[in-house]
């Protein structure tokens, strides 16, 4: 085993704060885990780690030796990589907001993987903020504007958002002629993960985007939910077109002030800042962005 194993290990340890987690990570017994930074601290001369019962954090020496092997490792895997042409391989730990995830990239999926069947996926779905570094993810795909600056990300497409309610509401309380008529009506608020406030409804007038808070009864953080809230009849919510087609075309949901569509919903891909992008995630990204581009083509 050679140092550069060493340092991919000792970084994997630092950002996931645990020798069982880096091991599971790198597919490793914990005894080798172990054993090699026992070796590292030893040939080096300098304690990394500090063990404790619960975390494993890095020392002031560990800081400094940690910032390194980042750069050193991410240096040596792109001279190797533009060097041999090398198919990019090994495991790939994304996470996926879950109706980008079902709607986009698992009916896609075959295809990359039959492309890149040198990597390996590991797959989570979450709609929260990810702690990519400390939970071991090499890169998330989200929806919406980007609030947190410790990732870059790369958007990868501008999905069309549309107002929509259902004719059980707008039969019962009428339907907005234009913006002023909304202050009668009632959204379903939709509470941001990233900041814990409700997001307002935003219509796009001339060269200005107007954002309206609407009274709600109901507050949802979730997706899902809040689709199931307004074919409940419960307000009017703002998504992006692909989540309601099925509902627009059948009439469950009907358009609301279609002539002041809200602005399009930015997706991207996220990785952590102090990282160089990896072949495994550069060959994601690019995918993620061939299929988006496919879908606009068709609507």
């Amino acid at each position: 085993m050679d140092r550069f194993q060493e340092m991919q290990v000792f970084v994997r340890i630092a950002e996931r704060h645990s020798f069982t987690q880096a091991a599971d990570d790198l597919q490793m017994p914990r005894a080798t885990v172990t054993n090699l930074m026992k070796r590292m601290e030893e040939r080096l001369g300098a304690r990394l780690l500090e063990r404790t019962t619960r975390t494993v954090r890095l020392t002031h020496d560990g800081e400094a030796h940690y910032r390194r092997c980042v750069r050193l490792i991410a240096d040596l895997e792109e001279a190797e990589g533009s060097f041999r042409h090398a198919e990019p391989k090994g495991l790939l730990r994304v996470n996926l907001q879950g109706t980008l995830a079902r709607y986009f990239v698992m009916p896609a999926l075959p295809a990359f993987l039959e492309r890149h069947g040198q990597i390996e996926l590991h797959i989570g779905e979450d709609d929260r903020l990810v702690d990519l570094v400390r939970e071991g993810v090499d890169c998330v795909l989200r929806a919406g504007t980007l609030q947190d600056s410790s990732m870059i990300g790369r958007r990868v497409a501008l999905l069309e958002q549309v107002t929509v309610a259902s004719p059980a509401y707008l039969s019962r309380e009428g339907v907005p002629e234009d913006l002023e008529a909304l202050a009668s009506h009632r959204a379903v608020n939709y509470v941001s993960s990233a900041t814990g406030r409700v997001v307002p409804l935003e219509f796009a007038v001339s060269d200005r985007i107007e954002a309206i808070e609407l009274k709600a009864t109901v507050s949802v953080t979730g997706v899902e939910m809040y689709t199931q809230a307004a074919l409940a009849g419960l307000g009017i919510v703002q998504v992006p077109r692909y989540h309601v087609e099925d509902a627009l075309a059948d009439g469950r949901l009907q358009r609301v002030l279609p002539d002041l569509a809200p602005p399009p919903m930015p997706v991207s891909v996220l990785y952590p800042h102090n990282r160089q992008l990896s072949a495994r995630v550069r060959v994601f990204a690019d995918w993620i962005s061939a299929v988006f581009a496919q879908y606009q083509e068709r609507i």
